[in-house]
């Protein structure tokens, strides 16, 4: 199988690696395992999950990158890329588009109303130190 090689979205101060399947040397960089149907959305037991380990991350490691991964690298993995950067402020036509350019064919169709009719929480959104709201995660 000829699977797409690795590729970074950059948002904010958030970055992900995009990724297939990890080889038994990188699985132990990998510390969470959220699996859900190919082809499928998230539930949102995982959709919480994943995005309080988004915060988590970032604001106590500024300038990490996430590495998320399902079979191919093309559905699951990019649908919770996108969930971030939609929570993070982005629309979801933006946040499709801008995972699409870097990892061609990335969504399905299931996956694309999913995302259509998801409504962000604003749960990566935060507040500066004088209390003000900005679109970026605490440094």
């Amino acid at each position: 199988m000829n699977r797409p090689a690795p590729v970074e979205v950059t948002y904010k101060n958030m970055r992900f690696l995009i990724t297939h399947n990890p080889t038994n040397a990188t699985l132990n960089k990998f510390i969470e395992d959220w699996p859900f149907d190919d082809g499928a959305p998230p539930s949102n037991q995982i959709v919480d999950d994943w995005l309080s380990l988004v915060k988590i991350k970032f604001r106590e490691e500024p300038g990490c990158c996430i590495a998320v991964h399902c079979v191919a690298g093309l559905g699951r993995a990019p649908v919770l890329v996108a969930l971030a950067l939609i929570e993070g402020g982005m629309k979801y036509e933006d946040a499709v588009q801008f995972i699409r350019q870097k990892r061609r064919g990335a969504f399905n169709s299931k996956q694309l109303l999913y995302l259509e009719k998801y409504r962000p929480k604003m749960r990566l959104r935060f507040k500066d130190s004088n209390g003000h709201r900005n679109n970026c995660c605490i440094q």
